[in-house]
Order: C-alpha cells, then sequence, then structure tokens
C-alpha cells in the first residue's frame, strides 16, 4: 500500500504540471446531450469500514441547480445524493439520502468558491461509525446515525444519471476513491468514452464527455466586435475585462463571466485615433488612448484618459514625438507613474529608443543613459515587465543594426533583460532559427523565472497563423504549444497581444485585424495554462520509471503485486459475460481499440480533422472559411461534377460586392489549394467553370470511404470498418452552418438505410459491439430510432450490460418525451423478454 500511495502521490503531483479533468455538459444543453459518469463501469469495487470519494471541482458563475453526484448501494437499494444551488446569495449544496430526507445542508459564501478556479472536495463514508462527512474547501459538515452497511459496493455516478437530467454546469479532475484499498483517476483522457485508472486500465465511462485536456491545446473562440472606425484593445487584470473602443464607444468581455457591456459616450473621444494604441492605469481605473505621431497637420490632444467608472474623457497632452512607432513595445510602472514604449517603426527608421509618459507631469522623455549590452533598432518585439524587481524583458522582433529600412531588415531571435534601477542592459541569449521567419506579438507571459510565453506568427502572409511558444529565458530553447490562431496581417496596423489571468489559469489571445486600416474586427480566444503540446494532448501519462534496478525490480514486483489485486477485485462474480468465442474477443479488444489515423486523411465524421502526408494532425490550418470552403466543394464533387464559381460566391459572400468577391474567392481558394498540398492524393481543381476535389488512391476521406463501402453491397466483409467510421461521431459535428444542411441530409439518406441493415445483421451475427456501435452512430440521424433501441437494449442484455442498457433506456425515454410531449409506448421488461 505503501508502493501504491507513493505512485499515487507522485502522479498527482504530475497532474498539477498538466491540465486534466471532465467538463459537464449540464442544463444549458439537451437532456441527450448532458455528461454522464459512472466511475466504475462494469466494475464492481469493494469498501469496509470506510471509503472516501475525493476530488477538485470547478464551478460555473452562472446561477442554477442539479445533481452533482450520487452513490448507489446494491445491497439495500439506498441512494444519497449531492445537490448544488447557486441561484441565492449564497452556495447551497445539499446531501440527502434520495426521495427521503436532506442529511446535510452546507451554506457556502459565492465569494469564496468562485474566487478559486478550482478547490477540494470530499465525501467520507465511516461505515463503523454510521456517519458521513462532507468536506468543501476545508470545511466540514457531519451526519450521524446513518445505519450505513459495514461493506459496501457503490457505484458512482456523476451529473445526469436514471431519471436524475437537471445537472449544473461544473468541471472535476483528480478522482480518487480511497478506502483500503484506492483508485485513482486523473482524467487525462482528451476524446472517447473511455475513462482510465491511473495504470491506464480502461474502468469507467462518461456519455457526452467534454476533456478539459482539450482546452490546454485548442485556443477556444470567445467573442467577436467589430468598429467602423479606428479603434484600440487592452486586457484589465484587476478587472478581468478585455476593453474594445473606438472614439464613440466602449465593449466591455468580463472573461470570467462572459458578460459583455457596451458604453456610448456622452462626449466623444478628444484625441482622433490613427493607431488606437493605449495602456490601462489600473491604480487610477482609467484607460489611455495615445498617438506618438501624425504624419498630416494636426492640433489637439495626443493623449487622453477615460475614466473607467465615470466613462469620462480628460485630455492629458499634446505632445507628439518626433517620428511614428509602428508597432512599439510597451509596460507601465505603477511605482514610478510611468508608462514607457521601445522601438517601433516610421518614417523608413526602426528605432532602439525608449520614451516614457509621465502620468503625473503628463510629457514624454526620452530615457537614457543604459548601460551594457546594445540592442539593434526594431520592431515588432515581445515585451513583458516584472514589477516586482522592475525588470524588463525584450524579445526578437526585425530590423538592423543601422536602423535604415533601405539596408534591408533583419529577424532577430534573441533576448534582453533590461534592469530598469540601474537602465543595464544584459543580453541573455541569440539562438539560430531555421525554420520561416516569425515575429513575436507585442506582449510577452512571465509566470515564473525560468520561461516566458508569447505568440508568433510569419507576418509576411497574407493569411497566416499565431502559434504560442515557451521559451526557456536561460537558454532560448522553445517548443510550440497549442493549435493555432488564424490572423490575417495584410495591413500595418493589424496586431495581437497575449495576457494570463492567474485566477482562472487561462492564457488570453486579442486579435485585431484591420481591413482597410480603418474599421476592425476584434477576436477574443483563450487556452488553459499551462498549455500543452500536441504530443502531451493525445497521450496519457506512462509510468514514471525507475532510474536505479533495485527501484526498477520493487517497481516491478509492486505492478505484479497491484495486478494480481486488482484481478481480485476485478474479476467478475457473475457468470461470465462472453457467450461466445468471438463474443470474447469483442469484449476483450473493445475499451482498448482505437481506430487508426491514416496520413493524408480527412476527417468528416465526429471532430473535423485533417492529418498530413506525414500523419501529423494538421487541423489548425483549417480555418472556419477553409472548412467551409472544402466541405462545399467535396460535397458537390461527390454529389455532381463539383461547384461553380458562381454558386460559391452566392453561398459564402452573399452580400459582398463583385469585385470584393472575386478576391475573397481567390484568396481563399489559393489558401485551400496550399493547404491541401500538405496531403498526398489529393487535388482541387478548375475545370470548365466548376471547382473539384480529385481523391487519389494515397488519400483517405472517411465520408468518400463510406460511400464505397455502402455501394459494394458486401458490407459484410467491412463491416468493422463501417462502424469505426460512423462511430466518431455525428457527421459534421460543430459544423452547424444552414450551408451545410443539404449535404448532411444527403449523407444521412445513404447512410440511414445502411446502418439499419448492418445493426440487424451484426446482431444476427452475434457481433453486439458492433450493434451497440452502429445503434448510436443511427441515434446520431435519429435520435427517437426505435429499431435501434431494441437492438441497443438487446446486444447490451447479451453483454451483461445490464445498468448501461437501463440508462440507455431511460434516456431514449426522456427524449422521447422531450420531443413528443407523449410517454415512449414500450415498457423495458417488453423489450427485454
Amino acid at each position: 500500500m505503501y508502493l501504491l500511495a507513493s505512485l499515487i502521490s507522485g502522479f498527482i503531483l504530475l497532474q498539477s504540471f498538466f491540465s486534466g479533468g471532465l467538463k459537464f455538459r449540464g442544463n444549458e444543453q439537451a437532456i441527450n446531450q448532458r455528461t454522464s459518469y459512472t466511475v466504475f463501469g462494469g466494475h464492481e469495487a469493494e469498501f469496509s469500514d470506510h471509503f472516501d470519494i475525493d476530488f477538485n471541482i470547478s464551478l460555473s458563475p452562472v446561477k442554477e441547480i442539479g445533481y452533482i453526484l450520487r452513490i448507489k448501494n446494491g445491497v439495500n437499494n439506498r441512494i444519497f445524493n449531492l445537490f448544488y444551488d447557486s441561484q441565492g446569495n449564497q452556495i447551497v449544496f445539499k446531501f440527502n439520502e434520495e426521495g427521503k430526507t436532506n442529511l446535510i445542508v452546507a451554506r457556502m459564501e459565492k465569494a469564496q468558491l468562485f474566487s478559486q478556479q478550482w478547490f477540494d472536495m470530499k465525501v467520507s463514508f465511516d461505515l463503523i461509525g454510521d456517519s458521513i462527512t462532507l468536506t468543501i474547501d476545508n470545511k466540514t459538515f457531519t451526519t450521524e446515525n446513518q445505519q450505513l452497511q459495514d461493506t459496501y459496493h457503490p457505484e458512482i455516478l456523476f451529473g445526469k444519471s436514471d431519471h436524475i437530467i437537471d445537472v449544473p454546469a461544473f468541471s472535476i479532475k483528480n478522482l480518487s476513491i480511497l478506502g483500503k484499498e484506492a483508485y485513482h483517476f486523473p482524467l487525462y483522457e482528451n476524446e472517447g468514452n473511455i475513462v482510465h485508472d491511473i495504470n491506464g486500465t480502461p474502468y469507467g465511462n462518461v456519455i457526452n464527455p467534454d476533456w478539459l485536456k482539450n482546452y490546454a491545446y485548442y485556443w477556444k473562440h470567445l467573442a467577436s466586435f467589430e468598429s467602423a472606425s479606428i479603434a484600440g484593445a487592452n486586457y484589465d487584470a484587476q478587472k478581468e475585462e478585455i476593453y474594445y473602443y473606438n472614439r464613440d464607444s466602449l465593449w466591455r468581455y468580463n472573461v470570467r463571466s462572459g458578460n459583455i457591456q457596451t458604453v456610448n459616450f456622452d462626449q466623444k473621444c478628444p484625441v482622433e485615433l490613427i493607431l488606437g494604441t493605449n495602456f490601462i492605469d489600473s491604480v487610477q481605473n482609467k484607460l489611455y488612448t495615445y498617438e506618438v505621431y501624425y504624419d498630416f497637420p494636426y492640433q489637439g490632444p495626443t493623449v487622453a484618459s477615460l475614466d473607467l467608472d465615470t466613462y469620462e474623457w480628460t485630455e492629458e497632452s499634446q505632445e507628439q514625438l518626433p517620428t511614428q512607432l509602428h508597432h512599439h513595445g510597451s509596460f507601465i510602472d505603477h511605482s514610478s507613474s510611468q508608462y514607457s514604449i521601445f522601438g517601433g517603426f516610421g518614417n523608413m527608421k526602426y528605432s532602439k529608443n525608449f520614451f516614457s509618459f509621465d502620468l503625473k507631469d503628463k510629457e514624454w522623455g526620452l530615457t537614457e543613459g543604459f548601460t551594457g549590452d546594445v540592442i539593434a533598432p526594431r520592431y515588432f518585439s515581445s515585451v513583458g515587465y516584472q514589477p516586482e524587481n522592475n525588470d524588463l524583458y525584450i524579445l526578437g522582433g526585425m530590423g538592423n543594426e543601422s536602423g535604415d529600412q533601405s539596408v534591408g531588415r533583419k529577424y532577430y531571435y534573441d533576448l534582453y533583460q533590461v534592469d530598469m534601477d540601474t537602465k543595464h542592459v544584459s543580453k541573455l541569449w541569440e539562438i539560430p532559427w531555421e525554420n520561416d521567419n516569425v515575429v513575436p506579438v507585442r506582449g510577452m507571459v512571465v509566470v515564473n523565472d525560468s520561461s516566458l510565453y508569447t505568440l508568433c506568427y510569419p507576418e509576411h502572409f497574407s493569411d497566416s497563423f499565431l502559434h504560442l511558444y515557451r521559451f526557456s529565458l536561460k537558454d532560448g530553447s522553445y517548443e510550440i504549444l497549442g493549435d493555432s490562431i488564424p490572423i490575417r496581417s495584410d495591413k500595418i496596423t493589424t496586431n495581437a497581444n497575449l495576457y494570463f489571468n492567474k485566477g482562472l489559469n487561462n492564457l488570453y489571445a486579442v486579435v485585431q485585424e484591420f481591413e482597410d486600416d480603418i474599421s476592425s474586427d476584434l477576436k477574443i480566444y483563450s487556452l488553459a495554462f499551462p498549455a500543452i503540446t500536441r504530443e502531451e494532448l493525445s497521450n496519457f501519462p506512462a509510468k514514471q520509471h525507475s532510474k536505479t534496478p533495485l527501484l526498477a525490480l520493487l517497481l516491478g514486483i509492486g505492478a505484479i503485486g497491484l495486478g494480481l489485486l486488482l484481478y481480485k477485485k476485478l474479476k467478475p462474480k457473475s457468470p461470465p459475460l462472453a457467450t461466445s468465442p468471438k463474443q470474447a474477443e469483442e469484449i476483450i479488444q473493445a475499451p482498448r481499440t482505437t481506430p487508426s489515423v491514416p496520413p493524408s486523411s480527412i476527417h468528416l465524421f465526429g471532430n473535423f480533422m485533417v492529418r498530413d502526408a506525414n500523419g501529423k494532425d494538421i487541423t489548425y490550418m483549417f480555418s472556419t472559411q477553409l472548412k467551409q470552403v472544402f466541405c462545399l466543394i467535396l460535397h458537390y464533387s461527390l454529389s455532381e461534377d463539383g461547384i461553380t464559381s458562381q454558386h460559391l460566391s452566392n453561398l459564402l459572400w452573399p452580400d459582398k460586392p463583385a469585385d470584393k468577391v472575386k478576391n475573397s474567392r481567390g484568396v481563399t481558394i489559393n489558401n485551400l489549394r496550399k493547404t491541401l498540398g500538405e496531403l498526398n492524393g489529393i487535388e482541387l481543381v478548375h475545370e470548365k467553370g466548376h471547382y473539384k476535389i480529385i481523391l487519389h488512391e494515397e488519400a483517405y476521406c472517411d465520408y468518400a470511404r463510406c460511400l464505397q463501402l455502402i455501394a459494394t453491397h458486401k458490407m459484410e466483409d467491412h463491416r468493422d470498418e463501417f462502424a469505426g467510421i460512423v462511430s466518431r461521431g455525428k457527421f459534421l459535428y460543430l459544423l452547424d452552418d444552414p450551408l451545410f444542411d443539404l449535404f448532411k441530409e444527403e449523407a444521412e439518406t445513404k447512410l440511414e438505410p445502411a446502418l439499419i441493415l448492418e445493426m440487424e445483421k451484426s446482431f444476427a451475427n452475434e457481433s453486439f459491439v458492433i450493434t451497440i456501435s452502429l445503434a448510436e452512430a443511427l441515434f446520431n440521424i435519429d435520435p427517437l430510432n426505435e429499431t435501434a433501441l431494441v437492438l441497443q437494449i438487446k446486444a447490451m442484455q447479451k453483454l451483461h450490460m445490464i445498468e448501461d442498457s437501463k440508462l440507455a433506456y431511460r434516456s431514449f425515454g426522456v427524449e422521447y418525451k422531450h420531443a413528443t410531449g407523449k410517454d415512449f409506448h414500450r415498457s423495458y421488461q417488453s423489450i427485454i423478454s
């Protein structure tokens, strides 16, 4: 047990460096989309004397009610549940004996729990002392005299279960069930419905999972804004809000609550905005907007402040600097009331100067007297400030030693540290760069003394992608983390920035794109921190290996002992599940089999996914518009001879003038053709006025392959492959644009009869696991298909999945009543008899 405890402790420590967990889709979703998690699945766990259910939980700030947890005991059919209510002034947790009485009512302050991203929760059963204790964020509540069984075989369920359909939005991670035996579930999966324990053993199952690990890889689009006039953007760390403003109004987006507030100014911003450069003075609760230079005669304020309480503008200065400074870096030192900028580009010159604006004297000044290493003139640098030691970091950019643009520009991959007290500059490193040239965004995030984070992108492409880089402060070694963010960088005014919210442990990317140097779009994205690489996304953490032969031997012995222990604990006490050798093979392989993903492949079932010629996931290269264009052209390529230029334009750009449509279509088609060039065996051609996708033998598209299998009329030879394709999920899942309605309708018309036929044949052939998979796929098309329900339940019965079959029946009944307003007319008993 000591060895097991050590392994668990080590794994929990490892988990603190990774993002994992399970997010529950709750009342905001349709009933059949809500999350249900059965911890032990078909396994049976036995506890004597005592056991604890311990986990970290994160709550949504939305006011709601629902059930978080249920604990069943098959011996006496006694059920306990944990109910959550955040509608009032306090958060109330009620631990109940289901259908009978409240056992514990725990009242917690909202500020206490909502201020934390995660807090600990534990339910402790003292089976000998007949008491149950609920611990919430180190605060305990106990109920006595519960007459508990001395031995428990609990069925532990989170979220939706049976008739319990009220589920709040919450997340859990680091789940442990602890007694004389310990079970730990790190919830480090990123896909699928099977939950693994600490050893990678399949245990529980989850319906409608939302794996938090994906939030540490895929940037989530939170909000978009548009301004017809020049605008600026910034992040207020104190208020956890992103501001987007122009001369007439201000938009406030709260990253914690998602609330959006629009404020129209009574008086127009006095500064004529050219670039919309700005900063936040969190001490005075003001937003400052400034322009360092005007290329035309201008008389008026160049700096003004907006009081974020009263929304009144105040003129601060009319000074201008000697030249424009595009893409300069900046930081604010609240202790000295100084806002400083570094570098920039203007009038054919790169700058290496520091200018500071004194918030008290309201004057700009050139900061001089720097010693140590010399920073070459540049712009597009990333600047990070550490107020605790008044240090500044300056990363990369482009320029040249002379500062003269006509000499040509050089991309820099270096890092400088500037002690702003002594004004001493130290060059920390410069690294060789062999990839495409990139520049960083204006801001960086420095969360410790070992690494910095910033977004980089090749600004010399019209349609480009931002990637998150983690650089070592020590030597410049780096990793690319997370998926990409599209950015269109045609205009020099286009910019992006990176921010960090320590309380929510999230990174935020703010991307401002200018179409014509006047109007702009602002897009806000979030990424869970710490972010992970592509490899970390798909790899469940392996067991820790010893560095010494003795410890390796001990770990091996411990693993064998643990394996024997688990075998004894998990060995079915009922008759063998398999009723035939073929069925036995299915049962053994089903939880462990993961369909291989071939190179040069495109997948339309479930989440849209693309692999290049080397098998690398390049889904991130497909922006929303590229997905739209590709799917439209593929649809008409499979059903007709392609799609005409005019039809494509009418579908995608119905409101744009003809000249702009032609330009947009040309740019998009070129980008799609370039991206598809990463795959072998796929062509985008334009013939006889039609765009068409041609798939050669080297390329794979799951939907095209599906149509091939259906057309052969020899499905018995390919039934497993067919089931593997359709079980990935709903066709064109998450692509909800009406553009794809016809494509989905045609696909479902072809799939539905094939699914029904193969489901019936697989059941007759005793391929019960395949039957269940095909039934789930059919529910994606027709949620009320009775044939699918009957065969699914009967297949589950054959596999002795009794509780799963009951849950499937109840879920169908709930969906049926929700859709028709009537109770389902067939009983569970009539189906299985």
